[in-house]
């Protein structure tokens, strides 16, 4: 394991551009699909609070310590910590953690430790950044969150970057690309179970008409994979494979070595099944030599409150070894035990 050459840090950008405390912004609910596992009776702020500063004082830092009381609390609970740390020592929790950890186990703190809808304004971010074709964080977060939390993440990020993420999304990418992700960042997909077969139908026709005129870019394929429903856009790709004899994400790999058209792809199936698709993401950050921690930490901090049962399961399915003996074969000291905590292992 290497340390993260793209390490941002978290703090310093939050003091130079004056972030407020984002208490408008809700924190969502534990999922009962989320792997982390709060005690059943949990101590108060204070008594947390307490407890870091203990493990951030002396010679030593205690992370241990800081895992079995972070690791275990849902966003609601860090969410207060933090404001009852900053109250009660003159300095945000986050600045204290990174004056105490650091490399690829800082990282995953400090994401952890943020709100969900701050840390996925960051990632965006750090995304446009250092933005290429090949980089899939902003499709893995408009895709996966649902409208009210893509709709927090914009919040936040206007709250920290003091831009719309749609004005950042223009102004980083180009061509194909922008057409592309722009109304993917903006969409408020509808949420209910209702689907239209007659829909379904004549938009499965719309594409597939596309698709054979390699017509990838037109704005009413864009549409219709940005802006419909999960189950409306499962319904149309269903009859697609009906009709055609093939499922469309095959009809999309014409070309593999275009980026644009596995954009394509990525978005139909982060949408329509995200735990098959964040299993894969997992699998190639930890396969073969060398290890993308950053992937790889993404995606375990992201979903450690939401669906990360259902990618464990995905990742076993996939590859007969449960996710946990993966993670541990490939990383290694506190940054192996925050991970493995976040997954519920750590027989805290």
């Amino acid at each position: 394991m290497t340390p993260s050459a793209s390490h941002l840090s978290i703090i310093s950008l939050r003091q130079k551009l004056n972030i407020p405390f984002m208490a408008t912004i809700k924190v969502p609910a534990i999922s009962s699909m989320a792997t982390i596992k709060v005690p059943a009776t949990v101590p108060s702020p204070a008594e947390d609070c307490d407890q870091l500063r203990k493990a951030f004082q002396g010679w030593g830092t205690n992370e241990g310590l800081i895992i079995s009381i972070l690791a275990h609390r849902t966003a609601a609970q860090r969410r207060a910590i933090r404001a009852t740390y900053a109250e009660a020592y003159g300095e945000e929790l986050l600045k204290s953690l990174e004056d105490e950890i650091s490399g690829d186990f800082e990282r995953a703190v400090l994401l952890w430790t943020l709100d969900p809808a701050d840390r996925d304004a960051q990632l965006a971010n750090e995304a446009l950044r250092r933005w290429n074709p090949s980089n899939r964080v902003l499709i893995e977060i408009a895709c996966t969150r649902n409208s009210s939390e893509l709709f927090d993440v914009r919040r936040a990020y206007h709250l920290r970057y003091k831009r719309s993420l749609e004005e950042d999304v223009a102004k980083h990418t180009t061509g194909d690309f922008r057409k592309l992700l722009v109304p993917l960042v903006s969409s408020y997909r509808y949420e209910g179970i209702e689907v239209s077969g007659k829909l379904a139908k004549s938009e499965a026709k719309m594409l597939h008409e596309k698709i054979t005129e390699k017509a990838y870019s037109h704005e009413e394929l864009i549409r219709i994979i940005t802006t419909r429903s999960k189950t409306q856009l499962i319904a149309t790709i269903s009859h697609y494979k009906n009709e055609y004899g093939k499922p469309i994400n095959k009809d999309l790999k014409s070309d593999r070595n275009n980026e644009f058209l596995a954009a394509l792809r990525a978005i139909i199936r982060c949408t329509c099944c995200p735990e098959r698709y964040l299993e894969k993401v997992i699998r190639l950050a930890i396969k073969g030599l060398g290890t993308d921690e950053n992937s790889l930490t993404r995606i375990i901090t992201t979903r450690a409150e939401i669906d990360l049962k259902a990618i464990e399961t995905a990742y076993y399915k996939r590859n007969s070894v449960p996710l946990e003996q993966a993670i541990k074969g490939d990383t290694s000291g506190d940054y192996k035990a925050m991970l493995i905590a976040l997954l519920g292992h750590d027989d805290a």
